[in-house]
């Protein structure tokens, strides 16, 4: 017990140690069967205040939304609002689906990122369409009307598709968008409202939210920009993502609630009888990667979803066989990865 616990702190001061020389700041925390076996908070959430990282900090979370979007569609296929195999053309009206929607592009398409549907942030560089800086989007645009899912539409929606759909696996934030789109016509509930009563309050997750940008928040971690030249200051992201979340990315959460999370996905509370469905690893990515509706699956059998925006990095973890949660949030990019691989090092260390 004595190396374990002395593994454990030789890691945070090491982490610590890292934040300091790489300028970086987040939190991370990995649980088993619902006990914390490590738990760290580094640098600071708003560096013009002097306020540091704790437990209580909330990030950004840009794509890992996704997870949220997809549970929320189980939730209305589980109350037989929808079915996995709806046409979208069946299910919106003209004016909030894409002027080029192929007739056959289905709700399973778009939580397996195989409909087919133009980007509007394409992030495969061989496509037409390819933003290499999600920022740029917001140059000629104003951020601050990028309210509902439906807002996006006109970014996307004359765009001609790529292929029909189901022909092959390609990430599309566009097709969560139109998920978005699906779920607020269906029930006549804003997004952010729905998936606040359907995925955050089953879940337990208190801390969890989609908070404006413009709007002061406490325990929000403020998203920090790379230098433009070394030595430069950082800027914040407030001008470099839509002002609020929605259905493809943005909500903020923390930590703890994002392992509540994972263990509520994992034991079939929030998509109930859906939940083998929606966890199923059709589609095959190569190199051992797979996804699900909504889950993306690790070559050793770990599933959840990463994200990042301008300012953002984020990788949210579920090992099954053992029951573990790993969650690691940034707010600044960079360090996402390190950090988890060090924590899963030390995991494997001290399991031996």
């Amino acid at each position: 017990m004595a190396f374990v616990t002395t593994a454990w702190q030789d890691l945070d001061a090491s982490l610590a140690d890292q934040a300091a020389e790489r300028d970086a700041s987040g939190s991370v925390l990995l649980t088993r069967r619902g006990e914390v076996l490590f738990e760290g908070c580094y640098g600071l959430a708003d560096r013009a205040s002097g306020v540091p990282v704790t437990p209580a900090t909330r990030f950004g979370l840009a794509s890992v939304t996704k997870m949220f979007t997809a549970v929320a569609v189980a939730d209305q296929v589980n109350a037989g609002v929808l079915s996995l195999d709806d046409r979208v053309l069946d299910l919106l009206p003209p004016a909030s689906r894409p002027s080029t929607l192929h007739a056959d592009v289905a709700l399973s398409h778009l939580l397996l990122h195989t409909s087919g549907i133009a980007d509007y942030a394409e992030e495969d560089e061989d496509t037409p369409g390819y933003v290499e800086d999600y920022a740029s989007l917001w140059v000629d645009r104003p951020s601050y009307s990028m309210l509902r899912p439906i807002d996006f539409l006109p970014l996307f929606g004359d765009r001609p598709p790529y292929r029909p759909p189901g022909e092959r696996w390609q990430y599309s934030n566009a097709g969560y968008v139109l998920l978005g789109i699906v779920l607020e016509h269906v029930t006549g509930r804003a997004y952010v409202d729905l998936v606040q009563e359907r995925v955050f309050d089953p879940a337990g997750m208190t801390s969890t939210g989609f908070l404006r940008l413009d709007e002061p928040h406490p325990d929000v971690a403020v998203a920090y920009l790379d230098p433009e030249a070394p030595g430069g200051p950082r800027r914040t992201n407030i001008y470099s993502i839509p002002v609020i979340g929605g259905a493809d990315g943005g909500a903020l959460s923390t930590p703890r609630d994002l392992s509540r999370f994972l263990d509520r996905v994992a034991d079939g509370s929030l998509m109930g009888p859906l939940t083998d469905v929606m966890l199923d690893p059709r589609e095959l990515l190569g190199d051992g990667y797979r996804h699900a509706y909504g889950f993306f699956y690790y070559p050793d059998g770990r599933y959840g979803h990463g994200g990042g925006d301008p300012g953002v990095a984020c990788l949210v973890h579920r090992f099954p066989g053992e029951d573990a949660d790993l969650v690691v949030l940034n707010n600044v990019e960079g360090w996402a990865a390190d950090l988890r691989d060090a924590v899963l090092r030390t995991w494997r260390e001290v399991s031996t």
